[in-house]
């Protein structure tokens, strides 16, 4: 038997490979399907199956693209009705995989969907438990998603719901097990899960707080329900995408690997209202870019940010990219169903400058130099950070404006003022930074490093640390 955890850190995610006897099961597969062919090609084992935890609203899934392109059947849980063939599980029901088998266990709460899958080894002792989003290695899944997307549900249902799902379902499971979960640390599907991506059952029932075994229902609605934020926009869209179905991922790379000549690039923009998405390095971009476009960078939540960032899945998308790169930032821009990308700047801003063209910069500073202006000037400094980051550690005196809600941040903003803008380490502020600017805030300027730098310098007071109860 053999497990194997394919994780993505851009999204926190962790898809699963069972092998046993030339037989596989693929888990809560990404989007593009290759990587899961060519595995079982290369061991000699036909995919059986495909098992979806429930409709993911953080990524879409793969199930589609595999399913058609290897023959094997999609399975959800009970009370999954998507737009496309699958076969949908009762509770309990055994799928035998080689020489183990793989139990359905449907674990409302997260969504009413949500189940987990129970592997036994091939001497029928329970082995793995493949927990989607309603166990998490220290948390559990949110309860305040599903309500999205049907309308009479609401949190608290849905946490009353995981409550019993917990407890009667996946507690009772032996201690040795070994939990594989779909998210870890940086997933928005939970408030403050663990950076590890796998743990034994019985550690988790010792310190996940939602595992308490002197918990009453009323106490676990209130701690799991408490802190929790907005979802991103964009995540409902994916749960559509998940159950309607959506292009194949072949389709999606052929229409964004166009390569545009400037002129083409520029024509397109104006012709078709395309966003024009930069995915170089943060300070790379401040140097030198094309007026208007926004900064994304693809080495860091590069996906998650898309989604938070560009509400309309469907937005026709233009790319700046570090050359070499395009069809992977087309790749994990599909994996949150931005399929609408229609070509690439052929040759970087390089080749717009040679053409001539218009370019826009972003002034930037260092830690010295802005407590330097700060001795001579009355400045305005802004962190973007989460509400919760900002709450446990910030620069006394610096306003909060978290990127995640920009349009309710920018209001506190005025065009004429010059602002100083910072995040944990650069990474935010400059997708902030380049929205506002193409909004017309001219007068923002990045700080290089953002608040490690800031703190490790020592030339600004600090306010008192607090542990964050969430990390959302």
């Amino acid at each position: 038997m053999k497990v194997e955890q394919i994780y993505t850190g851009c999204l926190a995610q962790g898809a699963y490979y069972i092998e046993s006897n030339g037989e596989a099961a693929v888990i809560d597969p990404l989007r593009e399907v290759g990587p899961y062919i060519r595995k079982a090609e290369l061991n000699q084992a036909t995919i059986k199956y495909v098992f979806e935890t429930h409709f993911h609203a953080d990524f879409v899934s793969g199930h589609i693209d595999l399913s058609r392109k290897t023959g094997a059947p999609i399975v959800y849980g009970p009370l999954a009705s998507p737009a496309f063939a699958a076969h949908i599980a009762t509770d309990g029901e055994v799928f035998r995989i080689g020489n183990v088998t793989i139990t359905a266990l449907h674990t409302p709460g997260h969504t009413m969907e949500s189940t987990c899958y129970l592997l036994k080894d091939e001497n029928g002792k329970p082995a793995g438990l493949f927990s989607g989003d309603t166990l998490f290695i220290g948390d559990v899944g949110r309860p305040d998603l599903a309500q999205k997307v049907v309308a009479d549900l609401t949190q608290d249902k849905l946490a009353g719901h995981l409550y019993d799902s917990l407890r009667n379902k996946i507690m009772p499971l032996p201690d040795d097990l070994t939990v594989y979960p779909a998210h870890g640390a940086g997933s928005a599907c939970g408030k403050n899960m663990s950076k590890e991506t796998t743990d034994t059952l019985g550690h988790q029932k010792a310190v996940n707080y939602a595992l308490r075994a002197d918990m009453t229902r009323d106490e676990f609605i209130k701690e799991v329900t408490n802190g929790l934020v907005a979802p991103p926009a964009y995540f409902p869209l994916n749960v559509m995408l998940n159950i309607q179905g959506y292009d194949s991922i072949d389709e999606v790379l052929k229409r964004g690997q166009q390569a545009l000549s400037p002129a083409a690039f520029e024509a397109a923009a104006t012709e078709t209202g395309a966003l024009i998405l930069d995915t170089r390095d943060p300070q790379v971009f401040a140097a030198g870019f094309v007026p208007n476009s926004i900064n994304i960078g693809i080495d860091g939540q590069f996906a998650p940010w898309v989604g938070a960032m560009i509400p309309d899945i469907k937005q026709q998308i233009l790319l700046v990219t570090d050359e070499g790169r395009e069809e992977e930032v087309i790749t994990r821009l599909a994996r949150v169903g931005y399929d609408y990308t229609i070509g690439y700047l052929k040759g970087g801003l390089a080749a717009w400058k040679e053409a001539g063209m218009e370019t826009d910069q972003i002034r930037s500073v260092d830690a010295a130099e802005l407590a330097a202006i700060s001795k001579t000037e009355d400045i305005c400094i802004v962190d973007v950070r989460k509400k919760s980051e900002y709450l446990s550690e910030h620069l006394v005196n610096a306003e909060n404006a978290p990127l995640d809600f920009i349009n309710d941040s920018m209001s506190s903003l005025q065009k004429d003022k010059t602002c100083f803008i910072h995040c944990a380490g650069g990474y935010r502020s400059m997708i902030f930074n380049s929205i506002l600017r193409a909004r017309g805030y001219t007068r923002l300027v990045d700080v290089k490093g953002g608040f490690k730098a800031l703190k490790e310098s020592g030339l600004f007071p600090v306010t008192d640390y607090v542990c964050p109860t969430t990390l959302l």
